[in-house]
């Protein structure tokens, strides 16, 4: 064998040497637990996605007028928070606050920033004080005082209520993007109007300015009587179309598909003292509706 046959099959055995030493070396950081590529995705399931809506919420707070303070439910002209549908605690009511989170939960997990009188307008507001809390569900029920002014004149016209409600929608995704709404629709207030109008007290307290826009002259049913109903009844389904169209825009948002608007309260539904807010038992529907509306599987 010649000299240079010698050197190159010296050289042939060092690379060999190299190769063999770096092929033991990726092998046995493998064998005392060092990562292959891919290895740690493949051990590691891919997070959950979190769902568009949550049937069951952690934490709710409700925003709105007086049906959600339970005006007038407990005693004439008065609050009676714990029976709204939203957040009162009263066994009768079984608000959905309760149904939700049970009654120990709601009581530290729940909040209520309705106000009655409140109007449209009103609920950025409210929206910006909840959000402080960080719910994950906030109710809202609010239009009834948009629509019940001293006149028809007076009514919030259809696109400041719009403005309104989605200021109110700014406010909340601005601060919580994951935050649900659940949104009640406008009660029929023709409907409560054609009940309450059976009551001499209940007129009488109608008379103290409880939505003069429909409940003014009781008792008329002449051509102009009959005309400004129907005005008001049709803003109201205006609002409702608002409430509608702009939480359809929001992924996180339900509303009640029109269901508060379409259920026929009767006279066991309404209060003993003005006969157009909700009683206790129709506080307990108006809770059955969100319920069931926070927990269907779709919208």
């Amino acid at each position: 064998m010649t000299q240079g046959t010698r050197r190159r099959g010296h050289r042939a055995r060092a690379v060999l040497a190299a190769v063999a030493a770096v092929a033991f070396g990726v092998a046995g950081c493998d064998a005392g637990g060092g990562e292959k590529p891919g290895a740690a995705a493949s051990r590691t399931s891919s997070p959950r996605p979190t769902p568009l809506w949550d049937t069951r919420p952690d934490s709710v707070a409700a925003v709105g007028d007086s049906i959600t303070r339970g005006f007038d439910a407990c005693a004439v002209l008065t609050d009676c928070p714990q029976v709204s549908w939203a957040t009162g605690d009263s066994e009768e009511i079984d608000s959905l606050a309760v149904r939700l989170l049970g009654r120990a939960g709601a009581a530290g997990r729940s909040w209520n920033y309705a106000a009655t009188g409140a109007r449209m307008e009103d609920l950025p507001r409210q929206m910006a004080r909840a959000v402080k809390r960080e719910p994950e569900l906030v109710a809202v029920m609010v239009g009834a005082n948009d629509a019940c002014r001293e006149s028809v004149a007076a009514m919030t016209p259809v696109e400041e209520f719009r403005a309104d409600f989605e200021a109110a929608m700014r406010t909340l995704r601005e601060a919580l993007p994951k935050t649900q709404v659940y949104v009640a629709s406008v009660p029929d207030l023709k409907r409560l109007w054609s009940q309450g109008r059976t009551s001499a007290l209940g007129k009488q307290i109608w008379k103290l300015g409880i939505c003069p826009s429909m409940l003014g002259d009781a008792d008329a049913t002449d051509t102009a009587a009959t005309e400004r109903r129907a005005t008001v009844q049709q803003r109201v389904e205006d609002y409702n179309e608002v409430l509608r169209e702009v939480c359809a825009k929001d992924r996180r948002c339900r509303t009640d598909g029109g269901e508060v608007y379409a259920y026929r309260f009767g006279t066991g539904q309404l209060s003993r003292w003005d006969w157009f807010h909700p009683s206790v038992d129709g506080q307990a529907k108006l809770a059955e509706i969100a319920y069931r509306t926070v927990t269907a599987p779709g919208p």
